[in-house]
């Protein structure tokens, strides 16, 4: 269906793809992986054929493939209805309903009834390759599934908030039920029961996939293969199974590379003290004899004289640089991430870190987004705030900050807590400021080790002197993650703290916050990441759900088979 051979793209003097290959099968859903940065969304974007690559040939088998792209549904929804975008992704659906109609109505008048009913068959034949009646309920469900099965068909785009014209653009993809489904990070600004639905919808899709994401129980659920994008070499790499199974498969690759090249540097290291040897001992036989004494030596001990030790000790220096100029030679194992989030031993605080009572909220003279709120946090406990997308919970995060006041109810904040806030859009960061500035403005120190401390957030170089607002969202993520280090804070609130963030960064940063010792609350849609973070820490869940805020006892996994049983 799609197969890739030798690909290579470069901007300037910097190689983003070097000889990709890859064959991707109809019906076969593949994921697509790799850090930040490092190619994937130019790589979908040379397969739709928005860029062009250097050299390596993209062939399609049939060459009309239907290719849905992700980021294509954004492009034409500007200026249009909701209801404009949904018809046009089903524009060939309606076309093939509207041509089975004229059909019939044209077999109820016909005068040559065996042509009229030819022709009836022909169009009933189109319509139902396309799903006939089946895809309404489809599209439907689509709507449905993806939160817009209630907004108003009328309703402009343009006021749509970011998260629901990401899932718009999603779901005027899935409508066009293409023959393969290129998805860049389907799954941003969804929720966890969108999340859920779409992740069915994948599993299902009879056609060919390719996904890119980092959200790692997203791939476990939908792919039976993962291609590896290396930033190092810049090809890709198969690894059967899903996530897990390649999670799995890295190790033991690491493993391994560790060993072998601990044997190879052993093995290097005797060469070398061998070589060393021979000639000390060349040397020494040189130096201690006669021309006379040497050849007397020579024969009388069968062993050669100094210029076989010394052709001895070359031959095998030859050896040596052979096997190290060789493909034999491992290369010293590398670490895969250097980010560097160890947010230190949080300040002493009391043990009642947080109460709300009888806490409520609306925004100007809007319904309630919820009432009679009430509950405590204590010391090092991990919360996971959740619920579905519009409901509250960055509100919520809010009045515990302090930015909002609740209009009932009284938020108190415990003896000694100092707050870190990790905010969703970004915007506690100042965009006029550098990247040096803002780390300079948060705690003095020299320039030198401000910019040291900066490396470790993989801010190197000129991009210290960059505005924040001339950062990408990656960048800006990692800026506030080294603010937080910087404040030495013992309450953190953290809303969606892993986006824009690789697979690698997301598990790093799960084990920076396992080893912080203070209290966390944090709004997140990464279901891996609800699943294990709060390990060894007492936990709580505390949904907010259509007007009521409800606190379950005990880890995510609990909270999920118990909300299941009750709504089962």
């Amino acid at each position: 269906m799609l197969q890739i051979q030798k690909l290579h793209k470069s901007y300037g003097v910097a190689t983003v793809l070097a000889d990709v290959s890859c064959i991707i099968n109809d019906g076969e859903h593949v994921g697509l992986i790799g850090p930040n940065g490092v190619g994937k969304s130019t790589l979908l974007r040379c397969v739709i054929g928005q860029e062009q690559p250097d050299s390596g040939t993209i062939l399609l088998s049939p060459p009309n493939l239907m290719i849905g792209y992700l980021a294509q549904a954004f492009e034409t929804m500007t200026n249009r209805t909701v209801g404009e975008v949904v018809a046009a992704a089903q524009a060939d659906f309606a076309a093939a309903e509207a041509a089975v109609q004229a059909a019939a109505d044209a077999l109820a008048t016909a005068t040559d009834l065996e042509a009229a009913m030819a022709g009836y068959d022909t169009a009933l034949a189109c319509f139902e390759a396309l799903g006939g009646y089946e895809r309404e309920h489809r599209a439907a469900a689509v709507l449905q599934g993806l939160g817009l099965g209630e907004l108003d068909h009328d309703l402009d785009v343009a006021a749509l908030s970011g998260g629901q014209k990401t899932r718009l653009g999603l779901a005027a993809l899935l409508l066009r039920e293409p023959d393969l489904l290129l998805l860049d990070e389907p799954t941003n600004h969804l929720d966890v029961e969108a999340l859920a639905w779409l992740e069915n919808f994948v599993q299902s899709y009879p056609r060919a996939v390719l996904v890119v994401s980092h959200d790692r129980a997203f791939l476990d659920q939908t792919v039976t293969r993962i291609l590896y994008l290396d930033p190092l070499s810049r090809t890709l790499k198969s690894y059967a199974g899903n996530y897990s199974d390649y999670a799995l498969a890295r190790e033991h690759e690491h493993a391994l590379q560790v060993e072998t090249y601990k044997k190879q540097q052993e093995y290097i290291g005797n060469v070398q003290q061998d070589i060393v040897r021979l000639k000390a001992q060349a040397l020494n036989v040189e130096l201690s004899s006669t021309p006379t004494d040497r050849d007397a030596k020579f024969f009388l001990s069968g062993k050669g004289g100094s210029k076989k030790v010394a052709r001895k000790a070359r031959a095998r220096e030859r050896k040596l640089e052979r096997f190290l100029e060789s493909d034999e030679r491992v290369d010293k194992p590398k670490a895969q991430w250097n980010l560097k989030l160890d947010f230190g031993a949080a300040p002493p605080s009391g043990r009642a870190v947080l109460r709300l009572e009888e806490v409520g909220f609306a925004y100007g003279q809007s319904a309630p987004l919820f009432e009679h709120v009430s509950f405590d946090v204590f010391h090092g406990e991990r919360v996971s705030l959740v619920g579905p997308n519009g409901t509250g919970k960055t509100t919520l995060l809010r009045l515990i900050e302090g930015r909002l006041q609740p209009q009932h109810g009284t938020i108190r904040i415990g003896a000694n807590v100092r707050l870190g806030v990790l905010a969703q859009e970004h915007e506690t960061l100042d965009v006029r400021r550098t990247v040096l500035e803002t780390v300079l403005h948060e705690r003095p120190m020299s320039e030198t080790e401000a910019r040291s401390f900066l490396h470790f957030f993989l801010f190197g170089g000129e991009s210290v002197f960059r505005r924040v607002g001339a950062c990408s969202l990656g960048e800006r993520s990692r800026l506030q993650l080294a603010l937080l280090v910087l404040r030495g804070c013992n309450l953190l609130l953290l809303d969606e703290p892993l986006n824009h963030l690789d697979i690698e960064g997301r598990e790093h940063f799960e084990a920076a916050l396992e080893a912080f010792e203070g209290t966390v609350i944090a709004i997140a849609h990464d279901r891996a990441f609800l699943q294990s973070w709060g390990r060894g820490a007492r936990q709580r869940v505390i949904e907010v759900r259509a007007g009521q805020v409800r606190v379950f006892e005990g880890d995510y996994e609990g909270y999920v088979w118990e909300t299941g049983q009750r709504r089962s």
